[in-house]
């Protein structure tokens, strides 16, 4: 394994100011075992003209307050991203990491229970980044133009990013259509989704954070999107099957030390159409994919051996497709941003897993990305 020292401090222009962003009222959240963090929820505005991150509280009971809006320094698409991981927090909670996809870099917050401020703003490597991961002090982007790469970056202490030299690694072909890059939990390799070829990437990671040469899957089901790691390097990927109508699917692997991903369970139906983003609850037990094309939320048990069981249509969202989805509260509250209604929807997760809606919060118009704590 790999040791990094932590830092302490269908699919598709804000203050800079010291703003505190501790819920006035967080007592039935210590209640139910809520400790530390900041319970606060961000999303990005996207906007072609000027991108901002925005930044809700989360009050007592799960409801979301906006409590300031802050400029990114670049600019969004202005349209949806079709991918996951946009906007990133690192596991120390001190850095918010955003892609600028209209302006081709990359802003990084400083977060304290003070405030937020902008950091730094670096070029990506590429063009169009559209997801982001970080693993200690390595950073790695996701570029979505021709030529689709990944670049790596250290976080430095002010929070400026200096690029890795040699790290930049194309995909398996120039326009890869890729949804999303992240870090295994150890570090010691990076998966990126490919929409366009149906693969699945894995690139080991050297101890200087250098990648070495590109690893292929054929993803089990078709158009690959979102994932996340469970337990013991287990990883689980929405598969959208082209947005056709309740077709749509999620697989799991395991990806072992070969660098390699062995199968689990192939392409378990949601019922649903286009099941682009997928989250695993902080516990392990279950997967959500958010169904874009179908309004509503697939709930997945997750078996001892990384085996899938789809358990329900969880829940809905009450207007729009939902897309990206974040947790907070160690688990307790699943948040899911929709495309189309400008919302954010907050759910309790019940001890089985099922979802009880709990409020429905307005968003930027154009927003991308979900980041929670």
């Amino acid at each position: 394994m790999i040791r990094r020292t932590l830092l302490t401090g269908v699919c598709l222009l804000g203050a800079l100011s010291s703003l505190p962003l501790r819920a006035e009222d967080d007592r039935d959240d210590d209640r139910d075992g809520d400790r530390g963090g900041r319970r606060a929820v961000y999303t990005m505005t996207n906007d072609s003209a000027a991108n901002s991150v925005n930044v809700f509280r989360r009050l007592a009971g799960g409801k979301l307050s906006l409590a300031g809006t802050f400029a990114t320094g670049g600019k969004g698409s202005g349209g949806g991203l079709g991918s996951q991981g946009s906007l990133v927090l690192h596991e120390s909670h001190s850095w918010l990491l955003a892609v600028n996809a209209g302006s081709d870099d990359i802003s990084v917050f400083h977060l304290s229970d003070s405030g937020i401020t902008l950091s730094s703003r670096t070029l990506s490597g590429g063009h169009m980044p559209i997801s982001v991961t970080i693993s200690g002090r390595i950073v790695y982007v996701l570029n979505a133009n021709a030529p689709s790469n990944i670049a790596g970056f250290t976080l430095e202490d002010d929070g400026s990013l200096t690029p890795i030299p040699n790290s930049i690694r194309l995909l398996s072909t120039a326009s890869a259509g890729p949804a999303q890059v992240q870090f295994s939990p150890d570090g010691d390799q990076i998966m990126v989704t490919e929409k366009a070829t149906n693969l699945i990437d894995v690139f080991p990671i050297g101890p200087d954070g250098i990648p070495d040469a590109i690893l292929t899957t054929p993803s089990h089901g078709l158009t690959p999107f979102g994932f996340a790691f469970g337990k013991r390097n287990r990883v689980f990927v929405s598969e959208a099957f082209g947005g056709a109508a309740n077709a749509s699917a999620a697989s799991s692997y395991n990806l072992d030390d070969s660098d390699m991903l062995q199968l689990i369970s192939g392409s378990v139906p949601t019922n649903q159409t286009a099941a682009c983003w997928l989250v695993v609850d902080p516990s392990g037990r279950f997967a959500y994919t958010t169904n874009t094309g179908s309004r509503t939320v697939s709930l997945f048990r997750i078996g001892k051996g990384g085996t899938l069981t789809l358990i329900s249509t969880a829940g809905s969202t009450p207007a729009g497709g939902p897309i990206d989805a974040a947790f907070s509260g160690g688990g307790r509250f699943l948040h899911v941003l929709t495309a189309n209604a400008a919302t954010i929807v907050t759910f309790r997760v019940q001890r089985d897993g099922a979802l009880m809606l709990v409020s429905t919060t307005a968003a930027p118009a154009k927003a991308a990305g979900l980041a929670a704590e």
